[in-house]
């Protein structure tokens, strides 16, 4: 081996075991899962012979000289040279590797602390950094990182590009779930302004005190299911007035009692020992069905004004998709901005057809209901009229200024013993979607992945929003948005000061009225195309954590097809059962799958234990869930096989200074719990 450290072109150096360990003779190898399935590093080179962490699972993998080309990006750049080892990896690979094998090489960085060559670096996700980088063979990497601090200027314009990127994911679930309620366009108003409120106080809270990366804190998709179920329980179907705040109230009280549930679930320690049971395999087709499970509502919402919902849905998958490459100063606005750009251009369409009169039809009022219409014509346009127009809405022109959400604005929250243990269910589904964000997003912005006792106190920290969730009444629970893993990749922002800062920006808007009147006004039809959107980028996000697995091994390709597949033939089962087709029911037919309460096949002789497991069966997240842990914990497979997900050893992480300053409480908080061992570092 050359005495200079120079990298050879035709092939790259990758990091020994983290701990350091010495490793055994090299040997060759067959042609293993990892080059089979494409599962490689690129935070740093690769030598021919590698050996991973004890707790990885991993044995030594040969590979040709030759990478894999990347088919989107075009020819595999040339390794570049220019980056040589510091001279203690040097010296200590001059000792430990035969001649014929090249140095390694390890790449510095401000958030990794020089760590020294001997110390593996956790690989990041390949497909979607592949995606978003000109040339596959150089290393990932991000604008601001973790603990980067790049002025007032820099944070305030990635932190608002953070969030403006996220729009969908923030705004969209009140805009479903209101009117499911019966609420008015000013109830939509008060919910959108308290979600910003909820969502910038627990990103916070995520922040300072959970797992301290990244991760934008918000309503999740996974609890939309669960919360449709209980609005269309049977002893709210014969309500009429003042239907909104009562059923609020309930869902507040069911919201609080799982927040409490994950709050357990993550302080006492009982997460660190689910961590065993939960890998890519059963991440994967429990997020892909939280997706999946709102087909029913999303096109069918969406042909009420085809032209427009048509338009919208192309022109977001134009943006995301055809034009994600392009740049414009330096930036690809289009995929960052897909959804904002694809609303704004669909809405100023509409805006102009309905003042040009298109959507207007002589006599007739989009506000009447249709059922009270004394004209025919009338009766057949008025379901066309509110969802084409723009002006249905009055929340614009009656709300006020200046709003201030506070604690049981709604009214003081009802505990339901049944309701609350759905909610619980639905807890434990995101707390399983947050450990697939932790891993992916920790890869991402070039740290260590975190350890069992970190990802906990995110768990906890994550149940104690929720539970602020409930208090303030935003309908649903918080959670890691999911979606915060792809907007990381997109926008190379791995900053948790950015972050911060657009949390408070969202602070500070939840208190002027009109931006959440604004947003509630937005058209029916334009919502639902954007979820068509959101929707399947959460399916695809879901099942690209199969990344980490062995995706040619046939033993998850069957347990992934399986869990999917039940998790949409069992619940329609349910959701199917005792309705007959000339049923007429009062339930709008994209909620009718979460009216199965009232005609589930399970009939015992209580009617909460009734109600508990026919809504349960009937989520397809909870199918999915059930069928994938049980599979993958019992059908036998090797680690690689299965993906595991490597988390830090608690003891290697305190010996590593970066990583405790990554992970560890701020203003040193952190050492009053050091007796704490489950949540700790």
């Amino acid at each position: 081996m050359s005495s200079s450290g120079a990298l050879p072109q035709d092939r790259r150096g990758r990091p020994g075991p983290w701990p350091p360990a010495p490793p055994p003779p090299p040997q060759p190898q067959h042609l293993s899962w990892a080059k089979r399935t494409g599962f490689q590093s690129r935070v740093s080179g690769e030598s021919s012979v590698t050996f991973s962490a004890p707790n990885s699972g991993q044995v030594p993998l040969s590979r040709p000289s030759e990478a894999p080309s990347d088919l989107e990006s075009g020819p595999a750049a040339r390794p570049s040279s220019a980056l040589t080892p510091p001279p203690a990896a040097t010296a200590a690979n001059a000792d430990q590797q035969p001649p014929p094998l090249p140095s390694a090489r390890t790449r510095r960085k401000d958030s990794d602390g020089g760590r020294p060559n001997g110390q593996a670096a956790a690989a990041p996700l390949p497909q979607l950094l592949e995606e978003e980088d000109d040339a596959p063979e150089r290393p990932a990497h991000v604008k601001y990182e973790l603990r980067d601090s790049p002025g007032v200027f820099p944070i305030g314009v990635y932190g608002f590009q953070h969030y403006i990127s996220m729009l969908g994911s923030i705004i969209l679930i009140p805009l479903v779930m209101v009117p499911a309620m019966g609420g008015s366009p000013d109830d939509m108003a008060a919910v959108v302004s308290t979600v910003l409120l909820v969502s910038g106080m627990a990103t916070l809270l995520h922040t300072f005190c959970g797992t301290r990366l990244p991760l934008v804190q918000g309503p999740s998709f996974v609890y939309l299911a669960p919360t449709l179920a209980i609005i269309n329980s049977p002893e709210f179907l014969g309500f009429n007035d003042n239907n909104f705040k009562h059923i609020m109230k309930h869902l507040q009280g069911a919201i609080i009692i799982g927040g409490a549930f994950q709050v357990l679930l993550g302080y006492t320690g009982l997460m660190s020992l689910f961590l065993r049971l939960i890998n890519p395999v059963v991440v994967s087709p429990t997020v892909a069905a939280v997706g999946l499970s709102f087909f029913s509502y999303g096109f069918t919402k969406l042909g009420s004004c085809i032209e427009m919902g048509i338009l919208q849905l192309l022109m977001v998958v134009m943006f995301a998709l055809y034009l994600r490459k392009i740049k414009l100063f330096g930036y690809r606005v289009f995929i960052i901005y897909a959804v904002p750009l694809a609303l704004g251009i669909t809405w100023a369409v509409a805006f102009v057809l309905t003042s040009t009169g298109v959507y207007g039809y002589k006599g007739c009022d989009a506000n009447i209901p249709a059922s009270n219409n004394v004209s025919a014509f009338c009766r057949k346009h008025v379901l066309r009229m509110k969802s084409c127009r723009v002006d249905t809405s009055h929340a614009l022109r009656s709300s006020p200024w200046l709003r201030f959400p506070y604690p049981f604005q709604w009214g003081t929250p009802i505990f339901s013993w049944k309701m609350g243990l759905v909610m619980c269910v639905a807890s434990v589904i995101a707390s399983v979607d947050s450990v697939g964000s932790y891993h992916a997003s920790s890869l991402f912005v070039a740290t260590r992945p975190p350890t069992a006792g970190v990802v906990s106190r995110g768990i906890g920290v994550e149940g104690v929003s929720t539970v602020l969730a409930g208090l303030w009444g935003t309908g649903v629970g918080s959670a890691t948005i999911t979606e915060n893993v792809h907007t990381i990749a997109v926008t190379k922002m791995g900053s948790r000061r950015a972050v911060g800062f657009g949390a408070i920006v969202l602070i500070l808007l939840s208190f002027v009225g009109k931006v959440g009147a604004f947003i509630a006004s937005i058209p029916d039809v334009l919502v639902s195309a954007l979820l068509c959107f959101m929707w399947a980028m959460l399916c695809a996000l879901g099942l690209s954590n199969l990344r980490y697995s062995a995706k040619g091994s046939s033993r998850n390709s069957i347990v992934v097809g399986l869990a999917l597949f039940f998790s949409l033939s069992v619940p329609s089962y349910f959701q199917q059962y005792g309705i007959h087709p000339n049923t007429n029911s009062a339930v709008l037919i994209y909620f009718q799958p979460y009216n199965v309460a009232s005609h589930g096949p399970i009939h015992t002789g209580s009617g909460g234990v009734n109600y508990v497991l026919n809504t349960l069966l009937s989520l397809n997240m909870v199918i999915a869930f059930l069928i994938a842990l049980v599979l993958d914990n019992t059908v036998p497979g090797g680690r690689q096989e299965r993906g595991l997900y490597v988390w830090s050893e608690a003891e290697a992480a305190r010996r590593e200074p970066a990583v405790m300053k990554d992970y560890e409480l701020p203003f040193k908080i952190g050492r009053a719990f050091r007796w704490v061992k489950c949540i700790g570092l």
